[in-house]
C-alpha cells in the first residue's frame, strides 16, 4: 500500500516538474527580445544639454515595442528582420525619414519647481551611430545623440519617451567642468507611457547614498536570475538534479559562483570581451552538458567541478552584458559590482531553496529518485538547451 502511494505521488510530482520544464521550451526565450531604451541626459553649468539615447532603430521604425516579449510575435517581423540585416549607412537613411516623427514624440521639459507645469525644450539630432549588422540573435543597439539648452532660472527637467517606442530608463548627469564635479542621478524606469519624475538641475548633488547603490544593483542582479534568466535557472536546476545531497550541490554552486564572479569583474574592467555570438551559444551548450552528465554520472568527480567552473566563467560573461547595458557608477564601481553579484547569488539561492522545498525535502532519500526524477528531468533540460543552442546560432554571422 505504501509503495502504491509513493508511486502515485511520484507520477503526480513528475508530471508537475515536466510541465514546468516544458513551459520553458514554449517561452520565447531567445529570439530577439525587445530591450528598453537607455537615455542619458547631461546638463552643464551653462545650461547646455546633451542626450544620448541607446535604442534599437529597427524596433523604432517598425513600431515593435515592449508589448512584444519577442519580435517574432509582431505582425511586421519580416520587415524588422530585413532592417536588422541592413548596412549601417542604409539603415541610417531609413531612420532619417523617421526623425521628424521621433522628435515630435519625445519630450524634454523644463520646470521652475518640482510641481510646476513644464515647458517643452527644443530638441535636435546631431549624430546617429549605427553598428554594422553582426550577430542577429541580439538586437543591434544604435546611439542617437541630441542637443538642447535650458534657461538657468529653471530648476528641474523631465523626460518623456512614448510607449509606442517602448519602455525606457533615463538618468541625469549634472556636470560642472570648471570645478570638476559630476553627479549621476538614479535610473528611472519608465513604463505605461509615463513621463519621468522631475530631475533637479540646480546644483551638483553629493554622491548617491551607499544604501541606494546597493539596493539598486542588488535588485538588478536578482531580477537577472528571477524571473529573467531562464538559461541560468535551468543551469542551476541541472546542478540540483544531479543529487539532492547537500555536499555535491554545495561544491558545484561554490565553483560556479567563484568562476562567474571572476569573469564578471574582468569583463566589467575591460580585460575580457567576448561577443554574444560566442557567449550565448556556449551558455546553452553548458546546460546541455550538465543535463547529459546527470544521466551518465552517479558520483561527483573533480572533472565535473572543473567543468562547472569553466561554465561559470562563461555565464559570468553573460551577466556582464547586463551590467554593460545598465551602466556602472564611476564613483561606486566596486560597490555596484559586488551588490549585483550578491543579487545574482540570492537569485540562485532562491531557485535552490524552491527546488529543495518542492522536490528535495520530500524525496531526497527515495531509492527511485535518480531513475524516476533526476534522469527524466535532466534529459528534458538537455533537450531544451539544445533547442536554445540551435536558436542562438547565426551561421551567416559565423561564416
Amino acid at each position: 500500500m505504501l509503495i502504491f502511494c509513493d508511486q502515485k505521488k511520484l507520477m503526480q510530482l513528475l508530471k508537475v516538474i515536466l510541465f514546468v520544464l516544458s513551459f520553458l521550451v514554449a517561452t520565447p526565450h531567445y529570439a530577439d527580445a525587445v530591450k528598453p531604451a537607455l537615455i542619458e541626459i547631461s546638463i552643464n553649468q551653462l545650461g547646455e544639454i546633451d542626450i544620448e539615447a541607446r535604442a534599437s532603430i529597427e524596433a523604432l521604425l517598425t513600431g515593435i515595442n515592449s508589448k512584444y516579449k519577442d519580435t517574432k510575435e509582431a505582425p511586421n517581423e519580416a520587415e524588422y528582420d530585413a532592417l536588422r540585416k541592413m548596412q549601417s549607412e542604409d539603415l541610417e537613411q531609413e531612420f532619417s525619414k523617421f526623425t521628424t516623427k521621433f522628435l515630435e514624440q519625445i519630450k524634454l521639459k523644463a520646470h521652475s519647481s518640482k510641481k510646476a507645469a513644464g515647458k517643452n525644450l527644443e530638441l535636435s539630432i546631431f549624430e546617429v551611430k549605427i553598428p554594422e549588422p553582426g550577430y542577429t540573435k541580439v538586437p543591434r543597439i544604435s546611439l542617437i545623440k541630441l542637443k538642447s539648452s535650458i534657461e538657468l532660472n529653471q530648476s528641474y527637467i523631465s523626460w518623456y519617451y512614448p510607449a509606442a517606442f517602448g519602455d525606457n530608463a533615463v538618468r541625469l548627469q549634472q556636470v560642472n567642468k570648471a570645478d570638476k564635479k559630476y553627479h549621476w542621478s538614479e535610473w528611472q524606469w519608465l513604463r505605461q507611457n509615463q513621463p519621468s519624475d522631475p530631475f533637479s538641475i540646480t546644483e551638483i548633488i553629493a554622491n548617491k547614498p551607499i544604501h541606494k547603490t546597493i539596493s539598486e544593483y542588488l535588485v538588478l542582479g536578482f531580477k537577472h536570475i528571477l524571473p529573467r534568466g531562464l538559461d541560468h535557472i535551468l543551469f542551476i536546476l541541472g546542478l540540483f538534479f544531479f543529487s539532492t545531497a547537500f555536499k555535491p550541490l554545495f561544491w558545484q554552486i561554490t565553483m560556479f559562483t567563484l568562476a562567474h564572479t571572476i569573469t564578471l569583474g574582468l569583463s566589467m574592467n575591460g580585460i575580457i570581451d567576448l561577443p554574444a555570438s560566442i557567449v550565448e551559444p556556449l551558455i546553452a551548450l553548458s546546460i546541455v552538458y550538465i543535463g547529459v552528465e546527470n544521466i551518465f554520472s552517479k558520483q561527483l568527480k573533480m572533472s565535473r567541478l572543473l567543468l562547472v567552473f569553466v561554465f561559470g566563467l562563461i555565464h559570468g560573461l553573460g551577466f556582464a552584458s547586463v551590467l554593460a547595458d545598465f551602466g556602472m557608477p564611476a564613483n561606486s564601481f566596486l560597490l555596484a559590482l559586488i551588490s549585483f553579484n550578491i543579487g545574482v547569488e540570492l537569485g540562485q539561492l532562491a531557485i535552490i531553496l524552491a527546488a529543495f522545498l518542492f522536490i528535495g525535502f520530500w524525496i531526497k532519500n527515495k531509492s527511485w529518485y535518480r531513475t524516476s526524477i533526476s534522469i527524466p528531468c535532466s534529459l528534458l533540460i538537455s533537450v531544451i538547451a539544445i533547442y536554445w543552442f540551435i536558436q542562438r546560432l547565426d551561421l551567416n554571422y559565423l561564416s
